[in-house]
């Protein structure tokens, strides 16, 4: 029985991305056990993905070296007997604990010199397999498989849901007295930089055009997206559920899970709501859809085609943000009636 350590990402859309590595390792081997060393907020995601066994906390911050303290878990690690570790993050750091677990296959793409601490390592070809969830789900596989039979097994995340919990959110955010009526969530936020965001004002249009046809409204992101959902308020009347900065992650979640519809920014709440089978409008701009879209048979992509699109960058370098502004409303909700809502 193979037994796996799965090096996880630090961003909450990449983790979703990964349970496709996880059901693909599933498929190919039912009896595989697969452990996950992620940081700790993360865990809300794995406990709803039924692949994973067990989640080892990883609490070094994201970029952080802490040498010695890597080496203190791989040695907690070690009596664990791992056959084989997926290292998902590039940096060299994330290679070490593995190494140092003596996990005799440690698998990963070859980068920032890597070579030794990777003993089946992967050179990425970019072409060849164009999405991330591309190349997490092809280290699933032998070394030489044909990128065509690994873009051809692309299984989407799909987190599971437990109704208790739900309820239990419900009750105390006190919403249950807006569930009879369809809910529109909307994710303004989004932990990159502020060039990922559709302007505040063009999600207020959107909630107020909802809320005429008799729908909630209601507002998901961190306490770093609580301003962002203030100046939508501030437009809406303040008639939105504003739940940004208020639920955990696990809460939010769960109450993500009865929107009827969903419209997000390119974020990790993005990637969850694909997970949940909702239907989605992902608005995107300054990143590439063509890398990581939402992975879910109900989501819709609108975007500006602009020359400076995508730039990947945190703020707009031209200044003006176009890609964002010139993206209007209409087509949103366009979109949106164009899913039957």
């Amino acid at each position: 029985m193979s037994k796996i350590l799965i090096v996880g990402p630090a961003w909450v859309g990449d983790m979703v991305m990964a349970q496709s590595l996880f059901k693909a390792i599933k498929k190919q081997a039912p009896t595989a056990v697969i452990d996950v060393l992620a940081p700790d907020w993360s865990r809300p995601l794995l406990d709803r993905m039924p692949e994973v066994r067990e989640a080892h906390p990883m609490p070094i911050g994201h970029g952080a070296l802490a040498l010695r303290k890597r080496y203190r878990i791989a040695q907690a690690l070690k009596p664990e007997a791992y056959t084989q570790a997926i290292v998902l993050p590039n940096s060299w750091k994330s290679a070490l604990i593995p190494w140092w677990a003596k996990i005799p296959k440690r698998t990963g793409f070859l980068r920032e010199c890597r070579f030794g601490l990777l003993n089946d390592f992967r050179i990425l070809n970019k072409q060849q397999l164009p999405l991330m969830i591309n190349r997490f789900v092809s280290l699933a596989f032998p070394k030489q498989t044909p990128a065509s039979q690994i873009t051809t097994q692309l299984p989407h995340p799909h987190l599971e849901i437990n109704q208790a919990s739900v309820q239990a959110a419900v009750a105390k955010f006190g919403v249950g007295n807006t569930l009879s009526r369809p809910i529109l969530a909307l994710c303004p936020g989004a932990e990159f930089g502020a060039s990922k965001r559709w302007p505040e004002s063009h999600y207020a249009a959107v909630a107020l055009a909802k809320q005429k046809e008799g729908w909630s409204v209601w507002l998901f992101g961190s306490k770093n997206d609580q301003p962002v959902a203030a100046r939508i308020q501030a437009q809406t009347g303040g008639t939105c559920v504003d739940l940004t900065g208020k639920t955990n992650l696990s809460e939010a979640i769960d109450l993500l899970f009865l929107a009827k519809m969903v419209v997000s920014n390119d974020s990790g709440l993005m990637h969850i709501a694909a997970a949940l089978q909702k239907p989605l409008v992902a608005v995107y701009g300054s990143t590439d859809p063509g890398f990581t879209p939402p992975l879910g048979e109900t989501s819709q992509i609108v975007r500006e085609a602009l020359s400076c699109s995508p730039c990947f960058k945190r703020e707009c370098p031209l200044g003006h943000h176009q890609c964002m502004q010139a993206l209007y409303p209409a087509k949103v909700l366009a979109a949106i009636e164009s899913a039957g809502m």
